[in-house]
Formats: C-alpha cells, structure tokens, sequence
C-alpha cells in the first residue's frame, strides 16, 4: 500500500509540474506577443494601452528611456502589494509575465515599427495586444498592476473590478491627448477598444457557451426536441413555485452562442408561453457538453 501511495503522489506532482509548465509557456507567449505589439505597432506610432502600461509609455517618451525598464518599475510595487494581499499565485504568475514582457520589450526597442499609419497600427497593435494578455489572463497571471489596484478598491468601495479599471483608463487614455495630441488619443482609444474584446475572445473562446433555464407544463417535449434535435443533454430539475406552490419541472441545459436561435425557435415552436432564461458562462468543463452526433 505504501508503494501505491507513493506512485500515486509522483503521478500527480508530475501533471501539476506539467500543468505549471503548460501555464508559464502560455504566459510568456503572452508577453512577447504584448511586447511586440507595444514596440512594433503602437509606440513608434504615439499610441499609448490603459493602465500602468500607458503610463510607462509616457513616461518613456518624455524620458527617451526604455520602456521595458518603466514597465518592471512601475509595477513591481503593486505586485508586492498584491502578493501580501491577494495570493502567491498571482503575484508570482503577474512577476513572470512582466518581467517576460519588460525584457522582450527592451530587447525590441532597436527594431523598426512595421507601419507608420496609425489606423493600422491601431488596429493590428490592439488584436495582438489583446491576444498576448488573453493568453497571460487564460494561464492565471496578468501584465498590468492596474488590477492589483481594482482588486484592492473594490473591497472598500461599491464600484466593481470591471468599473475601476475602466475610470483608470480612461483617465489615463484622455491623458495621451495632452501628451501627443487628440488624433493619437482617439487612435489610442480605437486600440483599447480592439485589445478589450480581443482579450474577451482569447478568454471565453469563440464559441461563447450559454446556460439555458426552460419552464414549461410541456417539458418532456421540449427536452426530447432539445436532444434529438439540437442534440444537446438536458438536466430536468425539480421546483415549485414560490406564489402558487405548484411543482414544477426545470429544463437546464448548455448551448454554444451559435445554436441560440435555434433553441428559442424549437421552443416556442412546442410552447410559446414557456418561460425561457439565457444567460452567459464564463466557461465549460467535464460533463457531456461536447455535442453528440445527431443521425
């Protein structure tokens, strides 16, 4: 039994040191694909990203300095901060992708910007940006300080992470019209824009899945259809109506954003005064949720 014990316990330090390797490697894709759109894209072009990234751009220009060494500095506090308050984990991933992204970037500064028109510059340097922190948040980590500072307001204040993040920037994007003009804040802001649901895409995936909620007097209809048509399992839960006390019959199932107006028609199709919930998930894992083959 000792044997067993022991050959168990090295199996799984072996898939968590593989998993941690999967996540690094991910990471620093991540950061050299942040670095690159930073230095070839968007710096050589006067535009600037949210957060401590565009302040460290300012800075780098009014400086002449690197930017990789502003990117290091500025948020090597928050991260200490972070690694007190929020956990080792994420202090410890949100170290490796900087100091992955600094270097890179610094390494970049002798090669030439690929386009000197912004709209391009804009519009390639936001995707790329956004793929590279997507692939550092998928793996656990982060590229800007700038969340560390969101985490910690939010738990004094009523503003949510998402709103705390977005006033930082927008501050300091507004603030890139005073330091290279309007038409490079607006061309900034059109990157921030691209990087943002880049980072949507990378995170939650193309095929965004949704959890469905069916109320019906006819739900063993609707639950057939859902699996010989839509080809999807379906949970059948138990409830009772809080006013009536009449028990009632729930329909949970998983879709992928694709087949949502499939699903809506099918049901109304069997019963249009169904009562019909949607709603988005962050992600899917275990289960049956891969589609089986319909015949």
């Amino acid at each position: 039994m000792p044997e067993v014990r022991s050959d168990v316990e090295s199996e799984v330090r072996r898939v968590h040191r593989w998993k941690w390797l999967a996540r690094g490697c991910f990471m620093a894709l991540g950061a050299v694909l942040a670095a690159v759109a930073l230095e070839i894209f968007l710096v050589p072009n006067n535009i600037i990203d949210g957060g401590i990234t565009g302040i460290a751009i300012i800075l780098s220009h009014f400086t002449h300095m690197r930017l990789g060494l502003f990117l290091f500095a500025l948020n090597l506090p928050f991260l200490l901060v972070g690694y007190q308050q929020i956990g080792r984990t994420f202090a410890v991933s949100t170290f490796f992708s900087i100091t992955v992204l600094s270097f890179t970037a610094s390494l970049l500064v002798p090669v030439p910007g690929l386009t000197d028109d912004p709209l391009l510059a804009a519009v390639f340097g936001g995707i790329i940006l956004g793929a590279g922190v997507g692939l550092i948040i998928r793996a656990g980590g982060s590229s800007d300080g700038t969340e560390v500072i969101a985490i910690l307001v939010n738990r004094s204040s009523p503003w949510s992470i998402g709103q705390i993040v977005m006033f930082i920037n927008v501050f300091i994007l507004g603030s890139a019209g005073f330091v290279f003009g309007w038409n490079q804040a607006m061309y900034s802001l059109i990157a921030y824009f691209i990087a943002f649901k880049t980072i949507d895409i990378v995170t939650t995936g193309f095929e965004e899945t949704k959890s469905i909620w069916v109320i019906s007097d006819r739900y063993q209809e609707i639950a057939e259809a859902m699996l010989h048509r839509l080809g999807r399992g379906v949970t059948l839960l138990h409830g009772e109506g809080a006013f009536t006390g009449d028990n009632k019959k729930v329909l949970f199932t998983v879709i992928t954003r694709l087949e949502e107006a499939k699903l809506k028609s099918l049901v109304e199709d069997i019963d249009p005064d169904a009562f019909l919930a949607i709603a988005p998930i962050a992600e899917v894992r275990g289960g049956r949720f891969k589609k089986r083959n319909i015949h």
